[in-house]
Formats: structure tokens, sequence, C-alpha cells
């Protein structure tokens, strides 16, 4: 039972100090730096042709990619509808 109080007490003291630095500005900063990180992480994972999940059904899945599709996150100086196909198929 005293543990039980002791416990509780301790929840208490960190919720209220938590209430406290909820809002404050480089904790909201931190926290979303981190969140871009992981979605950041996240999008690479999903949409880069590089990362391979399924190796056995799709070895390679750069060379179904055409001139055409953007795999870069940002490209501000490249248009790709407008390119050509330069190389083979594969």
């Amino acid at each position: 039972m005293v543990g039980k109080g002791k416990c509780s007490h301790v929840f208490a003291q960190i919720r209220k100090k938590l209430l406290h630095t909820l809002f404050d500005p480089p904790l909201l900063i931190y926290w979303g730096g981190l969140s871009r990180a992981v979605l950041y992480v996240l999008h690479l994972a999903l949409f880069n042709p590089d990362v391979n999940a399924d190796r056995k059904n799709n070895p390679e899945p750069w060379n179904k990619l055409g001139p055409n599709d953007q795999y870069k996150f940002y490209s501000a100086s490249v248009d790709y509808s407008k390119l050509k196909k330069e190389g083979p198929d594969f």
C-alpha cells in the first residue's frame, strides 16, 4: 500500500512537469525535427527504387523505371515529363 502511494506521487510529479514543459519551444522544435526525419526515412523506404523488400519476385525494380518516373524527393532543375528514354529495355 505504501509503494502504491509513492508510485502515484511520482507519476503525478512527472505529469505536472510534462504539462509545464509541453509547450516549451525547443521541445516542440525537437519533436518537429524528429517527426520530419522519421517521415523522410519512411518516404525513402517506400518510394525509392533502390530499396527492395521482395527480392524473389522483383530482383531489380530500378530497371522498370521509365524516364518520366520521378524517384528523387525533390528536383528543381529537371522536368521529368519531357525526358526521353536513353537506355535499352531489360
